[in-house]
C-alpha cells in the first residue's frame, strides 16, 4: 500500500474509532485522526508481529479491521492520559 493510502486508511480509521468510542479523549476531531493514523501504524505492526497478519490493500477488509482495532486502543489510551490530566488540574 502507498504512504498517501496507509495515511488516508489511518484518517478514516480513528473517524470510525471516533464513532464507536464517543466521549472525551481530548484535542477534538483533527487529534482524533492523527491518533486514528498512528493507531493503524501501531495497528498494523502489532498485527504483523503477533498474529502474522498485514495490510493487503486499501480495500482489504483484513487492513480495515487492522486499523480501526489499532486506532481504538490509541484513542483508549489517549482518554486515559488526557482524563488524568485534567484531573489533576
Amino acid at each position: 500500500m502507498s504512504f498517501l493510502g496507509f495515511i488516508l486508511l489511518g484518517l478514516i480509521a480513528g473517524a470510525i474509532a471516533k464513532l464507536i468510542l464517543p466521549g472525551r479523549q481530548g484535542g477534538g476531531w483533527l487529534a482524533t485522526l492523527v491518533l486514528g493514523a498512528i493507531g493503524a501504524l501501531i495497528g498494523g505492526w502489532i498485527g504483523g508481529a503477533v498474529f502474522n497478519v498485514g495490510y493487503d490493500g486499501f480495500f482489504s477488509i483484513q487492513s480495515w479491521i487492522i486499523a480501526i482495532l489499532g486506532a481504538l486502543v490509541v484513542l483508549v489510551i489517549w482518554g486515559l492520559i488526557t482524563g488524568r490530566r485534567g484531573s489533576r488540574a
